[in-house]
């Protein structure tokens, strides 16, 4: 692990797995950010937003950009492991007790009928879980605690999207007696098959895929391209300061 941009990164899929495993085993509860030029930018405006983040085991790279980002300001080559990507190494190791958590009931039955059928047919009597639409701080913490501790999942999945999912998960975690929560963003609706679709492998080898996103929902998409294209400058610029003055 190392922190580049203020985010302390995992960038090696093997090695994530692995501490994963580490972790399930344990009688505590944790959490694992997945990283995107959302969050990238979203860490460096917002300190008590950056403790929360780095309240994780660690943080994968979701965004195709920042390996890019390394290898200019510090040579190095690192890879992006991106939610889609973990979500799918993870179901097709068919060895934990999972809890999915956030989205539509509509979509979760979809998602859950679709992964059943595709990785794991232990799938149908897992916990597809639909929360309640409200801000972060009205959610009923204790009572969906209890909920996921009957389960005893090894690994609970949340879809809120950024900052919400991250701050969900710091804040329930107390409540947890344990498993491993991955905050996947649009995971599910990729997965559904019934919403958004990710894009195409050539468009993401590219370093495009927040125009295929964009071109799909404008009206979310461009406020986040608007904040993280105009964070940019600095987030690179203080990146590069850190480097030359080594802190």
């Amino acid at each position: 692990m190392a922190e580049y941009f203020h985010i302390n990164y995992n960038f090696d899929s093997t090695a994530v797995l692995f501490e994963l495993d580490k972790q399930i085993t344990k009688d505590e509860s944790s959490y694992i950010c997945v990283a995107d030029g959302n969050i990238l930018q979203l860490v460096h405006r917002d300190v008590k937003y950056r403790q929360v983040v780095n309240g994780s085991v660690f943080s994968i790279c979701d965004s195709s950009w920042v390996p890019m980002f390394l290898k200019w300001i510090y040579g190095i080559r690192v890879c992006q492991y991106c939610g889609s990507q973990i979500f799918h190494d993870i179901l097709c190791r068919r060895k934990y007790r999972m809890f999915f958590m956030g989205s539509s009931k509509k979509l979760l039955n979809v998602l859950q009928e679709k992964l059943s059928t595709e990785y794991d047919s232990r799938i149908r009597d897992m916990q597809f879980y639909e929360l309640p639409f409200c801000e972060v701080e009205d959610f009923d913490y204790p009572a969906i605690a209890r909920k996921v501790n009957e389960d005893c999942p090894d690994i609970i999945w949340v879809a809120l999207g950024a900052p919400k999912q991250e701050i969900f998960m710091a804040r329930l975690k107390p409540y947890l007696n344990r498993g491993v929560m991955i905050a996947v963003g649009a995971v599910f609706k990729f997965y559904s098959g019934v919403a958004e679709k990710r894009a195409p492998q050539w468009i993401i080898k590219n370093h495009m895929e927040f125009m295929y996103r964009l071109f799909l929902d404008p009206k979310k998409q461009l406020r986040r391209c608007w904040a993280i294209g105009t964070a940019l400058p600095e987030v690179l610029w203080d990146e590069c300061r850190r480097k030359h003055c080594g802190v």
